[in-house]
């Protein structure tokens, strides 16, 4: 593992092997070592670099002033990208994905690819769609349940509210005492999390104007918004391929590693073959 410090933040990432650079972003509650599969599938052909982003494994809590934005991750990652001579390949799933797409948004002339796993991009839903609304307004009770239980103290009960709707009912009381009181601790990033995904600026019109060959993968068996974040993406990139990973939710990353693995490994090759040809 290497370290960096970035704007008053100490930034901990692993960076491993050699060729094109490859970055991957983890998910709300995870950290770098979400990826160690894909890590050691991808090392023999790529460099790749995985960090932990703000608040989570051994990178510091954000310690800034004011709202919380994308753009406040963003620059972390981007201070790594930094480090290189050369586009990369970026993937995200869930926040990492949110992140991903803001930073494709704002510095796409830095991006070789684009690999997302259903991004929490729930600005995009801010439209006047009747689907979107209802998506929308589904998630953000989620967000609310999760600051209130900041308010009172009871971290169990937003947590517990989160997991259920991203990996199932039940899923929260399956966990073991110690990941459950793990997740726990690291609520208070979440909220920032869901107020920065949800406060973005950025709408659809946007993203049109992202260039680069993009993968677009998404469980048939997701909640609800972010099932509709992925038909709105679907529409409105220019340059997309959309794939489904059958029998799957929003944590198949974790529970479809294998899948999910072989068809971002598929795009990768295939955009550092395009690559090598410009």
């Amino acid at each position: 593992m290497s370290r960096m410090d970035i704007a008053g933040n100490s930034v901990e990432y692993l960076d491993t092997g050699a060729g094109q650079p490859v970055v991957l972003l983890h998910s709300t509650g995870a950290s770098g070592a979400q990826w160690r599969a894909l890590i050691e599938r991808l090392a023999a052909r790529f460099r790749v670099i995985a960090p932990d982003l703000c608040g989570y494994g051994a990178t510091s809590g954000w310690s800034g002033r004011g709202p919380f934005t994308l753009a406040h991750e963003a620059m972390l990652v981007g201070a790594l990208l930094d480090r290189f001579d050369e586009p990369i390949h970026l993937v995200g799933h869930s926040y990492g994905g949110a992140v991903a797409l803001h930073l494709a948004r704002t510095q796409g002339e830095r991006l070789r690819s684009l690999t997302l796993y259903e991004p929490v991009a729930f600005h995009l839903l801010r439209t006047a769609d009747a689907d979107d609304e209802a998506a929308l307004g589904e998630i953000s009770a989620v967000a609310a349940a999760v600051v209130r239980s900041l308010a009172s103290g009871d971290l169990a009960e937003g947590a517990g509210r989160f997991i259920d709707y991203w990996s199932g009912p039940g899923a929260w009381a399956a966990m073991p005492p110690a990941r459950q009181a793990a997740f726990a601790t690291r609520l208070a990033k979440v909220a920032l999390d869901f107020h920065a995904a949800m406060g973005e600026p950025a709408s659809l019109r946007d993203v049109e104007r992202i260039a680069v060959p993009t993968l677009l993968l998404h469980g048939d068996r997701s909640p609800r918004s972010t099932r509709r974040i992925c038909q709105r993406l679907a529409q409105a990139l220019p340059d997309v391929t959309v794939a489904t990973v059958h029998g799957a939710g929003h944590m198949a990353p974790l529970t479809h590693a294998g899948e999910v693995n072989d068809r971002i490994a598929v795009h990768l090759e295939a955009s550092a073959a395009l690559a090598l040809t410009d």
